[in-house]
């Protein structure tokens, strides 16, 4: 076995780019940007944002896009996992204020029930978990579209007029920064999609650099107007037990869920991948856009939560692999004697016997 590629050790479970996330919070808190240099940071960000959405456009086959299309089903049981029963929980969790979350810290761990399903870790778990991959492409795909019209129409009627500041604008604006760069990307994708294939390691920088601007811009801002004040380490420890307690029900509420309405063990691993999980991508531009100064306490239970379903749903997607490695040598299982052997030769060979 090759081992010369540097990797992430296995016993270590932060992803390094939450690292980076937490490193960038952390140059936002010491150095943020204000006065002029806060205008530049937040026109540079939106441009990368446009940038990143265009990208995403660009990767997405269209022909596959529509092939996936067909399993309407479970893409309307993610889109209901996502954008019903995760917003529900959010509403139940309106109990807990001012006991265990302050009210900002309620809007945000609203906002996260409301925001989209990731496209990138719903395929690689689904992959890794040897489930239905095609499905959970366009899943996660059809989530992010829809979520850039669901989302900001449900901060509107769930945070209420005071919490953010949704107006007909608001949503031209995130139209014009997600959507149309997405369909932009769509548009010029056979020009430009080998390029692109050329290059992967390069856009997965420009991907990731696009959200560590949001998230300078958002943390400089919220600095700047002096909110961080109100968010102590016993506030955030309760936080964190909340979305424990979310994201726990909603992976038991998908793969039960799933199994109930008669899908398959690949279609269930899609729905439980997809519909489980909540997009930081396209939550933090929708956050800026939405809450302006309070933005940075908006997005950090989507933070929190990001890398909390990163590190259950690995552990997760593992085992699902083990599962169905072991079912593999059951399908060849013969009855020799009265009892059971697995068959470690073709089956021919042991017509004799």
């Amino acid at each position: 076995m090759n081992r010369s590629t540097l990797k992430m050790p296995s016993w270590l479970p932060i992803d390094p780019y939450i690292l980076a996330l937490i490193g960038t919070v952390a140059v936002a808190a010491l150095l943020p940007a204000s006065g002029g240099a806060a205008h530049v940071a937040s026109g540079v960000s939106t441009g990368a944002v446009a940038l990143l959405f265009f990208l995403y456009g660009a990767r997405l086959s269209t022909r596959e896009a529509l092939d996936g299309f067909k399993n309407w089903r479970l893409h309307l049981t993610v889109l209901g996992c996502t954008f019903v029963a995760f917003p529900l929980l959010g509403l139940a969790a309106r109990f807990l204020v001012p006991f265990l979350l302050t009210p900002q810290l309620y809007n945000g761990l609203l906002f996260l029930c409301l925001v989209p399903s990731t496209i990138q870790s719903s395929i690689a778990f689904t992959s890794i978990a040897r489930g239905n991959v095609p499905a959970a492409i366009v899943a996660g795909s059809f989530s992010s579209l829809a979520g850039i019209v669901i989302t900001p129409l449900l901060a509107a009627g769930l945070l209420g007029g005071g919490s953010v500041g949704f107006s007909t604008d608001s949503l031209i604006q995130i139209l014009l920064q997600l959507l149309a760069p997405f369909v932009a990307g769509q548009l010029v994708r056979r020009w430009i999609s080998g390029f692109m294939g050329r290059h992967k390691k390069v856009l997965k920088f420009v991907d990731r650099g696009s959200i560590l601007l949001v998230v300078y811009t958002a943390f400089s801002e919220g600095m700047v107007a002096g909110i961080w004040h109100q968010v102590t380490v016993v506030r955030l420890l309760e936080l964190l037990a909340v979305e424990a307690v979310i994201l726990a029900v909603m992976l038991a509420f998908t793969w039960q869920g799933a199994r109930r309405l008669g899908f398959g063990r690949d279609d269930r691993i899609a729905i439980q991948f997809a519909g489980s999980k909540k997009s930081l991508t396209s939550g933090l531009p929708m956050a800026s856009v939405l809450f302006g100064p309070q933005a940075s306490l908006a997005v950090l239970p989507l933070m929190l939560f990001h890398q909390m379903q990163l590190m259950v749903c690995a552990v997760i997607a593992k085992r699902r692999s083990r599962d169905a490695e072991a079912r593999e040598p059951e399908q060849h299982t013969l009855v020799v004697g009265g009892s059971a052997r697995a068959a470690t030769e073709p089956e021919t060979s042991r017509a004799g016997g």
